[in-house]
């Protein structure tokens, strides 16, 4: 900032002893560094301040970018019809397995029981296998589709 070198800080300080005395050079540091710090309180209060009102230009400038763009999409589109390319027009992906259509989700206010969303919302993300890996007719049919483990015998115990 100063730029103020080791050998100048050192000439400061000797003529400031000299000048001040060494008694009251104490309350001369204690004096200054008051001074100091209300400088910086200041400088940082101003810069602040300068950075609000930058802050405040960018996001008025935003703004009227928007409702410029507001105003061309209302002068293109004014009977709300859904422009080329809109939801419409889109096809639903071939990969989906059957039953697996996207449904929107319900608001907040229209879920009358949570657990029952809770649920659904469990079955709906549960994983669902593949026609080709689905049990077919020549398998035995168990409980659960997943193969069954041998249970490990218990470990032997510690009086022999």
């Amino acid at each position: 900032m100063f730029d103020i070198g080791a050998s100048e800080l050192l000439v400061i300080v000797i003529v400031a002893i000299l000048v001040i005395g060494p008694k009251d050079m104490p309350k001369a540091l204690r004096h200054a560094g008051r001074w100091i710090g209300k400088l910086r309180r200041m400088s940082n209060h101003f810069r602040a301040g300068l950075d609000e009102v930058v802050r405040q230009a960018e996001i008025e400038e935003m703004e009227e970018k928007w409702a410029a763009r507001n105003k061309e999409i209302m002068a293109k589109y004014p009977d709300g019809s859904t422009p080329e390319g809109g939801a419409e027009d889109r096809k639903v992906p071939e990969n989906l397995l059957p039953g697996q259509e996207m449904e929107p989700l319900a608001s907040a206010g229209e879920t009358a029981d949570p657990d029952a969303a809770a649920e659904a919302a469990i079955r709906r993300a549960a994983p669902v296998k593949a026609p080709e890996h689905a049990p077919s007719a020549n398998t035995p049919a168990t409980d659960s589709d997943e193969p069954t483990l041998p249970l490990d015998p218990p470990p032997p115990g510690r009086g022999g």
